[in-house]
């Protein structure tokens, strides 16, 4: 993500779905496997198939680290367990294109990297923006572009540009922590009241204290911000544009550079027959749809 994710909390105010789409969000910490809405079918592709390392193969699941708390990329459906998005379904039809299932297990997000590295996780699904340190600890494959959106409060006059002196929401772990940090010492620097940054685990979480009025405004990944000004029926909305887009990747051990290079295989298979962008046209996504998919780029 740069990060876009997920104990319930209901907020007053509400509407009753968006009360549930939080408090679903926010379960957290649920193990499932299979998780979300089936991908379009795909074949297997033999020659990438004989890239995947023996012990998944072997097994015929890939276990996959996400923060399912980052609705429309990945977050708890209804039943509080099913991790779904359209993260997840793009991620199965890559799995098949491998011959393999699917099992996710619900972390923190910054968990969920070095949990990639330890072996905890063999591959980390979760809205990474792809970046020089985290290239430093795992192979990324790109799949998709976002940048970053505010939103806040329906109505409110927050200028992105100069939040000093505001009260804003952000996740940990995710590149909006250095985007909100460097403004407000930007803010200070200049004489200007200090912004006051309310970092939460879970971005359903920083989105119900905007909500709430807890917080002024949020900042996530667009995808994230469009989706939760969508769910809260006109109580949020946007603020200021879309900036420093960037690709997501999917996170793999440092040492897995030939499934690195199988999953990207099949990330631009999906994209050449059309799966992967009917995918991100089912979840509204398809504006940070890519045409190359690549390893660290």
């Amino acid at each position: 993500m740069f990060p876009i994710t997920p104990g319930k909390r209901a907020v007053v105010g509400v509407t009753a779905m968006v009360a549930l789409a939080l408090s679903m969000a926010a379960c957290g910490n649920a193990k499932t496997s299979g998780g979300g809405s089936a991908a379009p079918s795909t074949a297997v592709d033999a020659a990438l198939a004989a890239k995947v390392p023996a012990a998944i193969k072997s097994s015929g699941k890939i276990v996959i680290g996400t923060d399912s708390t980052y609705a429309p990329s990945e977050f708890l459906d209804a039943d509080g367990k099913t991790v779904i998005g359209f993260d997840v379904d793009l991620f199965k039809a890559v799995a098949g294109k491998l011959g393999l299932k699917t099992e996710w297990q619900t972390a923190k997000f910054d968990d969920i990297i070095p949990g990639v590295g330890s072996g905890k996780y063999q591959i980390g699904v979760s809205s990474f923006t792809i970046n020089d340190d985290r290239k430093k600890q795992v192979n990324m494959v790109s799949y998709f572009s976002a940048g970053t959106q505010w939103a806040a409060k329906k109505g409110a006059t927050i200028d992105p540009a100069n939040a000093c002196g505001k009260r804003i929401a952000v996740q940990t772990g995710t590149v909006q922590v250095d985007d909100i940090t460097a403004r407000g010492k930007k803010c200070t620097d200049g004489g200007k009241p200090a912004i006051t940054i309310d970092q939460y685990q879970a971005q359903s979480d920083a989105t119900a204290a905007v909500v709430s009025g807890k917080d002024e405004a949020m900042l996530a990944d667009s995808p994230v911000s469009a989706y939760a000004v969508k769910q809260t029926s006109g109580q949020m909305a946007l603020l200021g544009s879309i900036y420093e887009s960037a690709p997501y990747g999917y996170a793999v051990g440092k040492d897995q550079t030939e499934f690195a290079q199988a999953l990207q295989g099949a990330v631009q298979s999906l994209i050449t027959d059309g799966t992967y962008k009917s995918i991100l046209t089912k979840w509204g996504v398809d504006a940070g749809a890519i045409t190359t998919s690549a390893v660290n780029p």
